[in-house]
């Protein structure tokens, strides 16, 4: 079965807080078993790679059935239900969801600061990004992470599109930038020069592997549109040119994919091809900060707990 939504995991959250105290990985691990979820399931990380899925929107659904008074917290990352928890629990819900706190005072006020945007004491300790919206499954860190893969695929988008508006040299010194910023090359100066100079039809260039240029790596660059694939025959050539120079090594690089083909034919070699499609080079660039800059950091806290420990 897929993972219930955090508010799916509220009732069953606070039915094995009625039981007695419990944490977030304890309650993780019975409520799985409970619910049938695998493996796979239960290993399952947020894009961010941060936390399990399962254990955010266990985190949520106590945060904030904590937030209306239904689950108290005893100790550091402990919790239990409350009075009023109990109370909920007798009258047999069918369900409990961001609507059903809203019915109690004091998470009406924190929900209210919350979509607002007030600046309130319980409004802050959400954190930026960690306002509530009672018409998404999604917890806080979920949306924060599924906007910012919106505007990764965006930025990916426009790389590619820029890139091809350029010309051909111009890719050959993106490649260059990004291998220099990967590691690769030496000095941006060495990479440069050995780039696009190797004089073998089938080869781009020559990169060193280290500083030391113990090692090299062969280059080839094919800026096509991305309804143009590159096929076997390209891979082919270029591993012909390798053989021909006695490489092991090689990068082959395009602004659009490779075939089916071709992707096979690289993985029984002897030789070492790595093959970087578009979408692959965009995300290198992303990652290694070439041509593109941090337009906005937004920060999500968290309590210090060690702030709070008495000597």
């Amino acid at each position: 079965m897929a993972i219930p939504d955090y508010q799916s995991l509220m009732l069953p959250v606070l039915r094995l807080a009625a039981e007695g105290e419990t944490r977030v990985p304890d309650a993780a691990e019975t409520l799985a078993d409970q619910l049938g979820l695998s493996v796979k399931e239960r290993e399952e990380l947020l894009p961010s790679g941060r936390q399990r899925i399962f254990h955010n929107r266990i985190h949520w659904a106590k945060f904030y059935m904590t937030k209306a008074g239904l689950i108290d917290s005893p100790a550091r990352g402990r919790f239990l239900a409350s009075q009023a928890g109990k109370e909920l629990l007798a009258t047999n819900p069918v369900g409990i969801n961001v609507d059903t706190l809203k019915t109690y005072p004091a998470f009406a006020e924190f929900y209210a600061s919350s979509t607002s945007g007030a600046g309130s004491t319980d409004a802050a300790s959400v954190g930026a990004g960690e306002s509530i919206d009672a018409t998404t499954s999604a917890t806080p860190e979920e949306q924060i992470d599924a906007a910012q893969a919106v505007l990764h695929q965006a930025l990916k988008t426009d790389l590619l599109q820029r890139i091809l508006a350029q010309s051909p040299a111009f890719f050959e010194r993106a490649i260059v930038d990004l291998l220099v910023g990967m590691g690769y090359g030496g000095s941006h100066e060495n990479a440069a020069r050995r780039l696009g100079k190797s004089g073998d039809g089938g080869i781009d260039g020559v990169i060193d592997e280290d500083r030391l240029g113990l090692d090299r790596i062969y280059v080839q660059a094919k800026r096509y549109a991305s309804h143009v694939s590159v096929g076997r025959p390209e891979v082919q050539g270029f591993l012909g040119s390798l053989v021909g120079v006695g490489a092991a090594k090689g990068v082959f690089v395009t602004t659009s994919s490779f075939s089916a083909p071709a992707i096979e034919f690289v993985r029984h070699l002897p030789q070492r091809i790595v093959l970087i499609d578009g979408d692959r080079f965009a995300d290198l660039m992303i990652e290694h900060s070439v041509g593109v800059r941090i337009a906005r950091t937004v920060e999500v806290k968290r309590l210090d707990e060690d702030f709070f420990v008495e000597e």
